[in-house]
């Protein structure tokens, strides 16, 4: 029967209590190195006006947040729920397109059946008022489709803001809420260092099991 690890716990002594403290003190900060070595490597590949925003003490700071793995598990999740919002909207895009679509070959041909129908000194005035109609139903597509886009816009904002918050509240350094582009840029490139991270780091398990 094995024993319980809290009566393991009350068999040690203070001494090896204090060694195995050490002992993952000293993996914590070989990790955080490890971490940090590999998180200055990545950067490089980013573009200057990027590298000088990212000092030693942000990438330090960083590489501390991703010690137990949390993070990556987070921003996972983010970027999951992100790709499947694109999806989504984009999916929402392509059908009101395609019921435009329709919309106006259906319009088309119901025009074509009244012209072929109307006596010819009626269809000066017949073609006029298809005119205007085939107009106003241009104008709905297009008022129709700015509104589906500012949703769009809007729906990415919100996600924008849901991640920052997210990975504030995670403690991850650069991240916070804001708009400000020069921000933003800087935060986006901080997500693909830690999304690239998390591969080296998957693909370091495998080889490593």
């Amino acid at each position: 029967m094995p024993v319980p690890e809290f009566a393991c716990r009350a068999l040690r002594t203070p001494q090896q209590e204090e060694n195995m403290a050490t002992a993952e003190l000293s993996r914590q900060q070989e990790r955080h190195y490890r971490l940090l070595s590999e998180l200055q490597e990545l950067v490089k590949a980013l573009p200057s006006s990027c590298q000088q925003r990212l000092s030693y003490t942000t990438l330090s700071d960083l590489a501390l947040a991703l010690l137990d793995g949390t993070v990556f598990e987070i921003v996972q999740g983010l970027l999951e729920i992100q790709h499947l919002t694109e999806k989504n909207l984009y999916s929402q895009r392509l059908k009101l397109h395609s019921e435009h679509r329709g919309l106006k070959q259906e319009l088309f041909h119901r025009h074509k059946e009244a012209q072929q129908c109307c006596r010819p000194h009626n269809l000066p005035l017949l073609r006029a008022a298809q005119q205007r109609e085939m107009e106003a139903v241009e104008q709905r597509i297009r008022e129709e489709q700015r509104m589906m886009d500012e949703k769009i816009v809007l729906e990415l904002d919100q996600k924008v803001i849901d991640q920052q918050s997210t990975l504030e509240k995670a403690g991850v350094s650069g991240f916070y809420i804001t708009t400000n582009p020069q921000e933003l840029t800087l935060q986006m490139n901080l997500l693909e260092l830690i999304r690239k991270l998390q591969q080296k780091e998957s693909e370091s398990e495998k080889a490593f099991p």
